[in-house]
């Protein structure tokens, strides 16, 4: 055993010394000197220089998120345009006027008064002018819905229906 274990050992020992001998040298004396030396870089100044507040706020104000992004951004304006806008004195006065109107053409006349009060105070307070164009188109679009094209302008009577032709009564089955 114990020429079992000596034989081992030397075996490995000279395994050692092979291995060591078989590989390249990697650094060389002469690769040392042949590289540069490296100058350090500058150290960065301790503050660097930063655009104002202002700047970088309309940087980010100009590039949108999305166009659904965008969307849900404006809805989100009007909507709050809206709700600050129903809470204003006038515009409650407004509205409660075209509520008790007695005639139908009296309340449409109302409502007329009642959507430029609620929509100009809204484009008053719009912080943008994308936001003011959707007002103004949704004021339009609320006025042209109280026009009634079948009526006949002044009047403020419906016109009369058209008769209808009446049946003859005979006996024959047709």
């Amino acid at each position: 055993m114990t020429r079992f274990v000596f034989a081992l050992f030397l075996g490995l020992a000279s395994f050692d010394a092979t291995a060591q001998e078989a590989a390249p040298p990697a650094i060389t004396p002469t690769s040392i000197e042949a590289q540069p030396t490296l100058v350090p870089a500058p150290a960065p100044s301790p503050t660097p220089i930063l655009p104002e507040l202002s700047a970088l706020d309309q940087a980010f104000k100009q590039t949108g998120l999305g166009k659904d992004a965008d969307e849900i951004k404006m809805r989100i304006e009007l909507r709050k345009l809206q709700n600050e806008a129903a809470n204003d004195p006038d515009v409650i006065a407004a509205k409660a006027a075209a509520n008790a109107a007695p005639t139908d053409l009296e309340k449409r006349e109302r409502l007329r008064e009642y959507y430029e009060i609620n929509y100009g105070l809204m484009s008053k307070r719009a912080s943008d002018s994308a936001v003011r164009n959707a007002i103004e188109q949704s004021k339009k679009e609320h006025i042209a819905r109280l026009s009634q094209p079948r009526v006949r302008p002044g009047s403020g009577e419906a016109p009369a229906p058209t008769p209808k032709k009446k049946k003859h009564k005979s006996g024959k089955k047709f």
